[in-house]
């Protein structure tokens, strides 16, 4: 009898360790579910393989939620700002714009990335009509 326990103890902990072994060589966590050390590491190795055209649903699938999002509608389109971190300037546990990379999307579609993208955000004109809330009489 104790032999067969011991048996039954010594495979449920070899089938432990097995499980672990898996999880810990194939679990791939979320973006925003690891530590802001391998986020940005991560950030900073996918916007490298980012190209033009891609789809603003890819982006967030590849590099998961923004630290932070602008959005307006211009005259000429939808436009999304969506600022990743890739780079650490200041140890004071806070994520700030001048610490990410911004992505810019217009109607959806990624048109720009880096330093002077939001400049050029800045500048597309926002419509008015759109952004007025309608008055009831």
């Amino acid at each position: 009898m104790k032999a067969s326990a011991t048996y039954i103890i010594g495979g449920i902990f070899i089938a432990y360790l097995i499980f672990v072994a898996v999880v810990m060589f194939i679990y791939e966590p979320l973006p925003e579910d690891r530590a802001w050390e391998d986020r940005q590491a991560y950030n900073s190795q996918k916007i490298t393989e980012i190209s033009f055209g891609q789809s603003l649903e890819a982006i967030k699938k590849i590099f998961g939620r923004a630290d932070f999002v602008e959005a307006k509608t211009a005259t000429d389109g939808q436009y999304q700002l969506l600022f990743y971190r890739t780079h650490h300037i200041t140890s004071d546990g806070i994520t700030t714009r001048d610490e990410c990379t911004p992505l810019l999307f217009k109607n959806n579609v990624l048109i720009a990335w880096g330093l002077e993208t939001y400049q050029q955000y800045l500048d597309s004109k926002i419509l008015l009509e759109a952004s007025q809330p309608a008055l009831e009489h």
